[in-house]
């Protein structure tokens, strides 16, 4: 007779081997509207022809490799990070181009960190990963590869400190070859330092989605309240540029508390006030408008390049008492409630409307509020997204063009510092 001991052994082995391995849940995420688009054929091109086709698989693999969640958020980190910092080099000139698409271009950094957080969603770790633990990784990915959390503003009196944002390409469905003017400028300027008669101005930027959840959720002020806080890294002036009208930059007098509804990169739309998170400093009541405190009599009379530059003061609004939306070409009237401000009712409007909400809150003196660049445009027989290239040189030269033009009106901006 075998011991007692070794019979309970044999036994367990036994209801081991006859149990099926319960399996680990499967928290893979299906890919989202902006990662199905891609596939499509202009954003292969893009990443192709900038070198940018190897970011995506070499993420995944490293996030294989990893094998633990803590691992796994150190790599995400890194990756995020080297992929913003390896965007500005390219855009600034460092580093081997990666392929014939000119260097200025913004869309390489766009398309290559979706392929990132596509192969985040994808990926089944050998680990336990609950849903709320993804999300935090893709978080990171999505803060470090914007340029997000690397604000790296200097101390001293002896340097201003300027901090610039910018925007994903949108619009998308209509032309996925699309680029967004404010993305290049911010991967243009990132780290840059301009020089004025009263001192030299060191530039920072960060980039955003156009995505209406992530502002509700506080990305923008997640990202400029470091900054707009009192301290030796306190910033100077701060501007928000998105692309705009066709022909023309815009300084926007007045922003306006409101959604109105247009769909973001994810198809979604939000009609509402201006949602502000929690926990950050914000005024009581939520005011309907907010006002720029660039200065924007010098910018419109400067010299700054070849496009005009206006001082647009107009919005819509419901006035007091009434029910109507109208619009008012001098900007709001006493009491009224916002429909739009001089720069709409989308999330270009609405990055105005919550970093300048942000300064009065703080009271940070500094001169701030948001630009609008012209529309950036293909060239004349390059508009057809179904026949048309993904670049074009009437394409690159306008999107210099505009970098420039901002750099130069930053200049104009540092130079009114204190």
């Amino acid at each position: 007779m075998r011991p007692i001991r070794t019979l309970v052994a044999v036994a367990a082995v036994s209801l081991a081997l006859a149990t099926p391995a319960v399996a680990a849940p499967d928290t893979t995420a299906a890919p989202t509207i902006e990662e199905q688009r891609l596939d499509k054929a202009a954003p292969q091109e893009i990443l192709r022809r900038s070198g940018f086709d190897d970011v995506a698989p070499d993420f995944a693999r490293a996030l294989a490799g990893t094998h633990s969640a803590a691992e796994a958020e150190r790599v995400t980190a890194r990756e995020g990070g080297q992929l913003w910092k390896r965007a500005v080099d390219r855009v600034q000139g460092r580093g081997p181009a990666g392929g014939d698409l000119s260097r200025d271009d913004d869309r390489p950094l766009y398309w290559a960190r979706l392929g990132m957080t596509r192969a985040l969603g994808q990926w089944q770790p050998g680990f336990p990963l609950s849903d709320a633990r993804r999300a935090a990784l893709l978080d990171t990915l999505e803060r470090t590869s914007r340029g997000q959390d690397s604000l790296d503003l200097p101390t001293g009196k002896h340097i201003k400190r300027i901090v610039v944002t910018g925007f994903d390409p949108f619009q998308l469905d209509a032309d996925v070859r699309r680029s967004n003017p404010s993305g290049a400028a911010a991967l243009a300027l990132d780290g840059t330092t301009i020089r004025t008669d009263s001192g030299p101005a060191r530039v920072e930027t960060a980039v955003f989605p156009v995505r209406w959840a992530d502002f509700a959720d506080g990305t923008v002020e997640r990202t400029l309240l470091p900054a707009f806080r009192s301290g030796p890294r306190r910033v100077d002036a701060f501007v928000t540029v998105s692309q705009g009208r066709v022909g023309r930059f815009d300084v926007e007098r007045t922003n306006g508390a409101w959604r109105g509804g247009y769909p973001d990169n994810a198809n979604v739309s939000r009609t509402e006030t201006v949602p502000i998170p929690a926990g950050v400093p914000t005024p009581h009541p939520q005011p309907q408008w907010t006002t720029t405190s660039l200065p924007y009599e010098r910018i419109v009379a400067a010299n700054t390049g070849p496009v005009p530059v206006h001082d647009h003061t107009e919005v819509t609004e419901i006035p007091a008492g009434g029910t109507t939306p109208v619009v008012s070409p001098d900007g709001p009237t006493p009491g009224s409630t916002a429909r739009a401000g001089g720069g709409g009712d989308y999330l270009s409007n609405e990055i105005a409307y919550r970093a300048t909400l942000l300064r009065d809150a703080l009271g940070l003196k500094a001169p701030g509020g948001h630009l609008h660049t012209p529309v950036l445009q293909f060239g004349p027989g390059n508009t057809d997204p179904a026949t048309g290239q993904v670049t074009d040189p009437d394409f690159v030269h306008n999107r210099e063009a505009i970098t420039a033009q901002v750099r130069s009106i930053l200049t104009v901006v540092a130079a009114t510092t204190r």
